[in-house]
């Protein structure tokens, strides 16, 4: 039995990928995240996210992020693994990054300790 139940909305990725993995686990390091010479989160406590066929992804806690620099936005995505994603925006030295952030606010229970945590888009910050 692999991580994930079959649900309808797994069915069809679980037969082609019937190992389908998230692994969620310590980052174990400082992890620093900046976008236009900004910093914008830093924390000890960020998760490293290892996801079949995707790229490893930093989240970090939202008490570790600037909030004041990033605004709520109207899009989503889902995921049949995590669930949905809400997104927002960061404006920073007079510019704006749309959509650079996303958080899994009612994530799906196999994925629960991503709950209050955010992750950026790895192409347009730098990760110290």
């Amino acid at each position: 039995m692999g991580q994930f139940r079959i649900t309808p909305r797994r069915k069809h990725i679980l037969a082609k990928i019937p190992d389908y993995a998230v692994t969620i686990s310590p980052a174990g390091r400082r992890v620093t995240i900046a976008c236009q010479d900004e910093v914008i989160a830093e924390s000890d406590d960020a998760l490293l996210v290892q996801e079949t066929r995707h790229a490893d992804v930093f989240y970090l806690p939202r008490a570790d992020v600037n909030m004041a620099l990033l605004s709520r936005t109207e899009h989503s995505t889902y995921c049949p693994f995590k669930g949905h994603a809400s997104y927002w925006t960061l404006e920073v030295n007079g510019s704006k990054e749309e959509n650079l952030a996303w958080s899994y606010e009612n994530p799906d229970p196999e994925v629960a300790p991503l709950k209050d945590y955010l992750s950026f888009y790895t192409d347009r910050i730098r990760i110290r």
